[in-house]
């Protein structure tokens, strides 16, 4: 069994691009700037709202707060959107979801520039993902390939799961995987036989929130199993959707929850911010 270790790979991304932040930010007398909307008092949202400030701080972004009470209208919603789009020193646009249920998350989502849409979200940017010509990536599914990458795994000719299919994580997955000549497989809640299809696969992704769902019986030996869960078992201790303990001697690869995918989707975050502050500048 070979770990990957998240925190390593995302480290390194982050030094990348801390480096070409530092340089361009002095060619052009601007730091990238992303802007981050927290909606409500939600404490999982508001603990990701502070990683990705001390990430900024990290990388030497600019980073722009804007912590909305719940009761904000759509319309009030839709004006920071609007001003945020206009402002020269905000590259990037994240508004944390979920949202209050009285808000319009799709309506949200479309309102945001596609050029500052550094969750890769918006219409447009999934379309470009789906015809291999894309600016930005959703920064988990671009995360668990940049670790498929460090670890020196190819992709080309292996048999896929990605098992969830999600907007967020499990449709872009497949689609990057694919994108690499992967024959994948997308598993959910109506698959038959999940197991017989995870037992099939030489990379298999588990992106579908449930505790330990994964067990050694479904994987195959040597296999390489990225694990995108976050989840809580029955002592309140954080695990993923693989039961690691059974799993981590049968697989190639495997990587851990906490440490693994986590670590990279900020990290992800950064390299997409500083894209789109490229691309602001036009630098290819």
């Amino acid at each position: 069994m070979n770990l990957i270790n998240g925190k390593e790979v995302a480290a390194k991304v982050k030094n990348d691009v801390r480096g070409d932040a530092e340089y361009l930010s002095d060619c052009f007398g601007v730091k990238p700037g992303l802007a981050v909307i927290l909606v409500g008092d939600d404490p999982a949202s508001a603990v990701y709202v502070k990683n990705k400030t001390k990430d900024c701080a990290e990388v030497g972004f600019e980073s722009f707060e804007h912590i909305l009470p719940a009761s904000t209208t759509q319309e009030e919603l839709m004006a920071l959107v609007k001003q945020l789009n206009a402002d020269k020193k905000v590259h990037g646009i994240l508004c944390q979801l979920p949202l209050p249920k009285h808000l319009n998350e799709r309506e949200i989502i479309n309102a945001i520039d596609p050029k500052k849409d550094v969750d890769a979200f918006h219409p447009e940017n999934v379309g470009r993902i789906m015809i291999g010509d894309y600016d930005f990536l959703p920064c988990t599914p671009a995360g668990v390939m940049e670790l498929i990458h460090s670890a020196g795994i190819s992709v080309s000719g292996k048999k896929c799961t990605v098992i969830g299919r999600s907007n967020i994580v499990g449709k872009p997955m497949a689609m990057l995987l694919l994108h690499e000549n992967g024959t994948v497989t997308v598993c959910h809640s109506k698959t038959r036989n999940l197991a017989e299809e995870c037992k099939d696969a030489d990379i298999l992704v588990a992106a579908v929130g449930r505790a330990k769902l994964i067990t050694a019986d479904m994987v195959k030996e040597g296999a390489v199993v990225i694990d995108v869960g976050m989840n809580r078992d029955e002592n309140g201790k954080l695990c993923g959707d693989v039961d690691f303990e059974s799993v981590k001697d049968k697989a190639g690869f495997i990587t851990p929850v906490p440490g693994g995918v986590g670590p990279m989707t900020r990290a992800m975050l950064m390299k997409n911010t500083l894209t789109a502050y490229k691309k602001a500048f036009g630098i290819r």
